[in-house]
């Protein structure tokens, strides 16, 4: 069994930074796509962005040059450095790791907001 762990979320002022996690343990054969998706309220849930096992990366393009992702193999965890942030960027944050079978973290609430 697979669990994802998300954490990093929280309050943050408008143009405030936050760094998410997402650690996965279990029965990780391979791990071939590690990602972070959102969904605000109202809203369906959408690609923020993908890491893959070979380190190429995937953003929504309007997040791109704000938000960075990485992961560390050794660790099984990747990270969303979010930088500038703006109200518009209030959602759960979930983590996906695709490893054999297609797995989703709970998520981590992220509110931007003065």
């Amino acid at each position: 069994q697979v669990q994802l762990v998300e954490s990093g979320g929280g309050l943050v002022q408008p143009g405030g930074s936050l760094r998410l996690s997402c650690a996965a343990s279990g029965n990780i054969f391979s791990i071939y796509v590690m990602g972070w998706y959102r969904q605000a309220p109202g809203k369906q849930r959408e690609l923020v962005a993908t890491i893959t096992s070979d380190y190429s990366t995937v953003y929504a393009g309007s997040l791109k040059g704000r938000f960075t992702i990485s992961r560390d193999s050794a660790k099984d965890t990747v990270y969303l450095q979010m930088n500038s942030l703006e109200p518009e960027d209030t959602a759960v944050y979930y983590c996906k790791l695709v490893a054999g079978g297609t797995y989703w973290g709970r998520g981590t609430q992220v509110t931007v907001s003065s």
